[in-house]
């Protein structure tokens, strides 16, 4: 069984960020950024909207969440809805107020997809608001656990008051006391946002899905976690709450209050840089290359510096197997999901194809998200789906370069000013100076100096930062520390020498 440790980074206001840690390895990593100090637009969040367009051709309609008028990712706006999915699809008109619930997050250009079936997530249960349900999750496959807990399903029928409910794999093994708490729970849940709903007028947020760590906590380890660390003293009494009231096996749970960054404490931030990588080394010496389309991704097997077996045949079976594993953590980690393809090292054998498919299908079952492969080829191409409940890592951080286009990507503004923010706080946690001048590339430095007032609040310290022309996109560095008067001469001696054209 894998020692599974969860390592929460949810200081700052502006990011929260979970990354799970199974055996050593870092297996999956979940980000989640605010909006100038509001949660984004995100999975299971409960809205009343209000319908803005009609589209006949699809049967679908775009809805407005709320009073911000763009449908950005970062943002609560148009939301894409299928109208065949309401009760009466027929009611569904412009100027309609209809409750519904986010099913997909914004991603690239693609506007945020909602349902009016609405399912409200607890611990061990799912309560399904107006449905007659009741149903165990197809992943429990003991045939004497599932009858126990479909007949418990069924015990429930009257206290669900015209819902249904579904049970999910984490339930599994747990007794009837803790998924009765856990029903009252969710029909109290319901029945406020019922209320909410009832007393607000359209576009509004009605139930806001839990924080990062919660989330993970309730959905993402349906088994046991043998340690928690959290760096967040408010996070960490929320994580014992929930942990004393849903984990009958409790797990240490440590509060982290060093002054370096806890993911630079347990080196997690240097493998979130490489998951962005397209080139993966392994430790054989082969590697395996990313690339990611629209329409589905594809990955390279490359034998590389592989030369530890005399035997061909041994030699790139053997490969093939490494990479299988890592392909498997890799597509966790980045939080791939559609169409992949595998261009695995050609194999002339049917029995070494066979054990390579069952080695791979090994690794993938440890994925909470079901992934499917469906063949392999003469020419080692592996085919398999992934299922997509979340956007992928690297569009959650870096945007097309605006310099080529679809060609490449940088990384995000918002991604690199918690990066900086991060760093203010380590320089401000073991240094007395009264202000700080912080320089870094001129995008950045622009996008930080629209939150710098609430940064210098949160710090209690004056704080510049210069946008510099030579610098690379996302360095930065602290340039001057002192007195408020001398760091401020300092910052407009740099920024009169980047508006000076050179000689």
């Amino acid at each position: 069984m894998s020692i599974v440790k969860i390592i929460a980074d949810v200081r700052e206001n502006e990011q929260s960020r979970v990354a799970l840690i199974e055996d050593g390895k870092l297996a999956e990593i979940f980000i989640d950024f605010n909006d100038d100090g509001n949660a984004s637009v995100r999975q299971g969040d409960i809205f009343k909207a209000r319908v803005e367009t009609l589209v006949p051709s699809i049967r679908a309609a775009f809805v407005k969440l709320s009073k911000k008028s763009h449908g950005s990712p970062s943002g609560a706006g148009n939301a894409f809805m299928y109208v065949n999915e309401a009760s009466d699809p027929s009611s569904i008109k412009p100027g309609h107020e209809i409750i519904v619930q986010v099913v997909r997050s914004a991603r690239k250009n693609k506007a945020p997809r909602v349902t009016p079936c609405l399912s409200i997530p607890g611990r061990w249960l799912v309560l399904i608001p107006d449905s007659n349900e009741a149903g165990v999750s197809r992943r429990i496959s003991d045939p004497s656990e599932r009858k126990r807990l479909k007949d418990l399903a069924e015990t429930f029928r009257d206290e669900l008051q015209g819902h249904g409910v579904i049970i999910r794999t984490a339930a599994e093994g747990i007794n009837e006391d803790y998924l009765r708490s856990d029903l009252k729970s969710l029909l109290e849940l319901w029945n406020d946002i019922k209320s909410k709903a009832d007393s607000s007028q359209a576009p509004c947020i009605l139930y806001r899905d839990l924080g990062a760590l919660g989330r993970v906590l309730r959905d993402e380890v349906p088994g046991k976690i043998d340690e928690i660390i959290v760096d967040d003293a408010e996070d960490f009494e929320t994580a014992k709450t929930f942990i004393e009231r849903f984990y009958p096996e409790r797990p240490n749970i440590t509060l982290y209050d060093g002054v370096t960054p806890v993911f630079d404490y347990f080196g997690i931030e240097d493998e979130i840089r490489k998951a962005l990588d397209r080139k993966v080394w392994l430790k054989s010496g082969a590697y395996l290359v990313f690339d990611q389309t629209e329409a589905l991704t594809v990955v390279d097997v490359n034998t590389g510096k592989f030369t530890s077996v005399p035997d061909m045949r041994q030699t790139v079976l053997a490969v093939n197997k490494e990479a299988a594993e890592e392909i498997a953590r890799q597509l966790r980690l980045r939080a791939t999901g559609g169409i992949i393809v595998v261009d695995f090292v050609d194999m002339e054998h049917e029995e070494d194809r066979h054990e390579l498919l069952q080695h791979f299908e090994k690794f993938l079952s440890h994925d909470r998200l079901k992934a499917k492969i469906f063949s392999i080829t003469k020419l080692g191409l592996v085919e398999l789906t992934r299922k997509r409940e979340r956007p992928d890592l690297k569009s959650i951080l870096t945007r097309n370069c605006p310099v080529c286009g679809d060609n490449g990507f940088v990384e995000r503004e918002e991604n690199i000013a918690v990066s900086i923010k991060r760093f203010i706080r380590k320089i401000t946690a073991s240094n007395g100076a009264e202000a700080f001048l912080i320089q870094t590339d001129r995008h950045s430095a622009a996008y930080i100096n629209r939150y710098i007032d609430e940064w210098q609040e949160e710090f209690g310290r004056r704080i510049f930062v210069v946008g510099m022309e030579e610098f690379s996109r996302g360095k930065y560095r602290l340039e001057f520390q002192g007195s408020i008067e001398d760091t401020e001469k300092k910052a407009e001696d740099f920024k009169y020498e980047q508006l000076t054209p050179p000689v």
